[in-house]
C-alpha cells in the first residue's frame, strides 16, 4: 500500500492540471462566497432572516464541481491515455490501486477545501458587517470558535472530500473523463432542479436522497428544525452516495479488463 501511495501522489502532483485546479477550486469557493456576501445586504432586524454562515460558505456549489475535476481525472486520466495499463500491471492488486488513489485524491481535497473554506469564513466575516449583519441585527461575528459556524466550516471540507471521492468512483465505474464529469454534475444538479418542480411532499424526499441537497445541509445554521434533514444526517447521505460509487467503481475494475 505505501508503494501504491507513493506511486499514485508521485503522478498526481507531476501533472500540470493538478495544481491549477486545486487552485481553482479555492479561488472559485472564496470568489463566489465573497461576490456573494457583498451582494447582500440588511437594514433593519425585522428585515434580517439570513443564514450568514451558509451564505459564506455559498461558493461551495462552484467549488465542488472543480473538485469533481480533479477526482475524475486522476483515474479517466489514466483511462484516456491508456497508462491505466501500465498501473495494474505495476500494481496486479486493483483493489490496492483504487484504495490509493481515493486516499490520494482525499488528502489534496481536504488541504484545498480547508484553505478555500477558511478563506471563504473570512471573507464574510470582513464583509457581511458593511452590509449591516451586525450584532445590534442579531448577527455576531462569524467565527470559528463558535460551534455552529466550525461545524459548517469543518462539514463543508468533509463535503468537498466526499464529492471528490463520489467522483473518483463514477470515473472508475465509467472509465471517460468526459462521461463522468458529465454523470458527476449532473447527479449534483438533478435534484435540485427536480425539487423546484416537484409537489411539497415530492421536493422535500428529493432534498432527503439528492447527495447536494441532503450534503449542504451541513452549512446550516438556522431553522435546522424546518430543515428536510439533519445537517450531519445529510453529510451521512453524501457518504452513502460515494461508498456505493467507490464500490460500484471497485467491481468494475476488478471484473473488466483495463
Amino acid at each position: 500500500m505505501t508503494t501504491a501511495l507513493r506511486a499514485e501522489w508521485t503522478k498526481l502532483r507531476t501533472l500540470p492540471s493538478t495544481g491549477w485546479l486545486l487552485l481553482g477550486v479555492i479561488a472559485a469557493t472564496v470568489t463566489i462566497s465573497a461576490t456573494v456576501s457583498a451582494a447582500v445586504s440588511c437594514s433593519s432586524p425585522a428585515g434580517c432572516h439570513a443564514d450568514v454562515t451558509k451564505l459564506s460558505l455559498t461558493g461551495t456549489y462552484l467549488g465542488q464541481a472543480v473538485v469533481a475535476i480533479v477526482a475524475v481525472l486522476a483515474v479517466g486520466g489514466e483511462y484516456g491515455t491508456d497508462m491505466i495499463r501500465t498501473t495494474l500491471a505495476a500494481m496486479p492488486r486493483r483493489t490496492t490501486v483504487l484504495a490509493a488513489k481515493a486516499a490520494v485524491v482525499t488528502a489534496v481535497t481536504l488541504a484545498a477545501g480547508a484553505v478555500a473554506v477558511l478563506g471563504s469564513v473570512l471573507a464574510g466575516r470582513l464583509i457581511l458587517p458593511g452590509h449591516g449583519f451586525t450584532p445590534a441585527n442579531g448577527y455576531p461575528a462569524l467565527s470559528l470558535t463558535d460551534g455552529t459556524v466550525l461545524r459548517a466550516a469543518a462539514g463543508t471540507v468533509l463535503y468537498l472530500a466526499l464529492i471528490a471521492l463520489l467522483s473518483l468512483g463514477i470515473a472508475t465505474a465509467v472509465r471517460g473523463a468526459a462521461v463522468a464529469i458529465g454523470s458527476v454534475l449532473g447527479l449534483l444538479y438533478l435534484f435540485p432542479i427536480l425539487a423546484q418542480v416537484a409537489s411539497a411532499g415530492a421536493a422535500r424526499h428529493l432534498q432527503q436522497i439528492g447527495p447536494m441537497t441532503a450534503g449542504l445541509e451541513i452549512q446550516a445554521s438556522t431553522g435546522l428544525r424546518g430543515l428536510p434533514i439533519g445537517p450531519w444526517a445529510g453529510l451521512g447521505v453524501l457518504a452513502a452516495w460515494a461508498a456505493a460509487a467507490l464500490l460500484a467503481g471497485a467491481l468494475v475494475l476488478r471484473l473488466r479488463d483495463a
